[in-house]
């Protein structure tokens, strides 16, 4: 096989990216339809996010927060969003560029994207690492969310299979 020197999957992450923007510039300019609800992971760490030292400390790697009634300000650029949210009773503004992004699900419609690892993410990963993130991967524990309830337990990002969010057959 030769050598892919299109890099599609720099392409495809791209073009999924893309989907997370445009389903943030409808909510930011006509709100939230229906019964949709938004959860975005993203990294803490990442170049360009802004949060404060405060959710740093709580979510020190990844963060997941849910778009659904009490959110203020969403403003979208090419390269990140802005929202403020509220945090333990407390307004805080976020700045997350699209990179840093990791997951985006709309449970409402079962309807979610995982985002790949970039090689910087994955340096210094060896195979017993892989092998914890295959294991975390079948979690159906839905994501912590931004709901405002702070039980004061430090809380990490996790990787969260998306049959989590889908609607059971009956």
């Amino acid at each position: 096989m030769s050598e892919d020197m299109m890099d599609y999957q720099a392409l495809v992450e791209r073009a999924m990216k893309g989907v997370v923007r445009e389903a943030l510039l409808k909510v930011s300019e006509d709100g939230l339809p229906g019964e949709h609800h938004l959860y975005i992971t993203f990294r803490t760490q990442d170049e360009g996010v802004e949060i404060t030292d405060r959710l740093i400390s709580q979510y020190p790697e990844e963060m997941t927060i849910v778009l659904q009634y009490q959110f203020w300000g969403l403003e979208i650029s090419d390269d990140a969003f802005e929202i403020t949210l509220s945090f333990s009773g407390t307004n805080e503004r976020l700045y997350v560029p699209f990179d840093s992004v990791v997951g985006f699900a709309d449970p409402s419609v079962n309807f979610g994207l995982q985002f790949k690892a970039t090689e910087a993410d994955m340096a210094g990963v060896g195979p017993d690492d892989l092998q914890d993130i295959e294991e975390t991967d079948n979690n159906d524990t839905p994501p912590d969310s931004s709901d405002g309830n702070d039980d004061g337990e430090q809380k990490t990002g996790e990787v969260v299979a998306l049959d989590a969010f889908r609607k059971k057959k009956t």
